[in-house]
């Protein structure tokens, strides 16, 4: 066993894919997969439920898994020691994020990360906002990016940027056609929500219960991806962060359209353990993140 075959297991874990896993190894699916089936075989266990996809960890594959995250966990835990001795930035930055901070954006950031800092590295992991705080709290991640934060004892937020709000709706929707939506204009259209436990769905619909307006809710979803998949039926508007609509707009599928008056705004915020020792990765990416801090404007829809 070395630390590439911990790293490789781990990997083909967390995606719950051979072939993902290997990908991100540089090696082979099939050296990937002769090498599962020879550690299967050494520990005389099955790792992985074969018969599930994507692929699922058996009760063996946990502990060794956890095993594997452990090792590696030890040696960054090394390199940052030994980087510390030089003022070198090394080691791994676990992140927890939301999933509608980003998939492009959270890329852009790895890419510029591993561009200033060639012996540190990001792990990210995508997950609901809940989960992300038990992330933090266990240990499992090292910061994590949230909408709407809120600190607690062992809960510390830095602001991270302010989204502003906006309609949004496919080009042939007629709202699309106004040059900006009052809230009067929203009374009895059909729109698509978020869940009802997220936060984001209590503020926008406090927003429209503070101005009276009422709507039909036809769909509700967890995640801004689904939400703007859905919108492209033509059928339903909805209220989004307009930072995670440029893709959509760029390429003339959904339009953004500002509401008046603005001041409807989603808060990011980045969390972390106050006792948490900060190693000069975490510092670097943090500062990395105060620097895409500045809003996106907002293009004609």
């Amino acid at each position: 066993m070395d630390l590439l075959h911990c790293k490789l297991f781990r990997d083909i874990a967390q995606t719950g894919s051979m072939s993902r896993g290997a990908d991100l190894n540089e090696i082979s699916q099939s050296a990937a997969s002769q090498h599962v089936q020879e550690l299967e075989k050494q520990l005389n266990v099955e790792l992985f439920n074969r018969s599930r996809r994507p692929l699922q960890l058996t009760e063996a594959g946990c502990l060794y898994n956890e095993f594997c995250r452990d090792v590696l966990r030890r040696r960054d835990e090394l390199d940052i020691s030994l980087g510390q001795l030089n003022q070198a930035v090394v080691g791994t930055v676990r992140v927890a994020a939301i999933y509608s901070v980003g998939l492009t954006e959270m890329t852009r950031l790895e890419e510029e990360f591993a561009a200033r800092f060639p012996r540190a590295s990001l792990e990210v992991e995508y997950l609901r906002p809940e989960r992300v705080y038990e992330s933090i709290r266990a240990g499992r991640s090292d910061i994590g990016l949230v909408s709407y934060p809120h600190s607690a004892k062992d809960i510390a937020v830095l602001p991270w940027r302010q989204e502003e709000m906006a309609v949004a709706a496919a080009p042939a929707h007629p709202i699309a056609g106004l040059g900006c939506v009052r809230p009067e204009d929203l009374e009895g259209v059909d729109f698509i929500a978020f869940d009802a436990e997220l936060p984001i769905r209590r503020e926008v619909d406090r927003f429209l219960k503070d101005r009276g307006v009422g709507v039909e809710v036809a769909m509700q979803f967890d995640s801004i991806p689904m939400i703007k998949e859905a919108l492209l039926l033509g059928n339903c508007v909805s209220i989004l962060p307009a930072r995670m609509l440029q893709a959509e707009i760029e390429q003339g599928r959904l339009c953004a359209i500002p509401l008046a008056p603005p001041g409807l705004v989603r808060p990011l915020g980045i969390i972390r353990l106050k006792k948490k020792h900060l190693s000069r990765a975490m510092q670097a990416f943090l500062e990395l993140l105060q620097e895409s801090s500045l809003p996106a404007a907002l293009q004609p829809g």
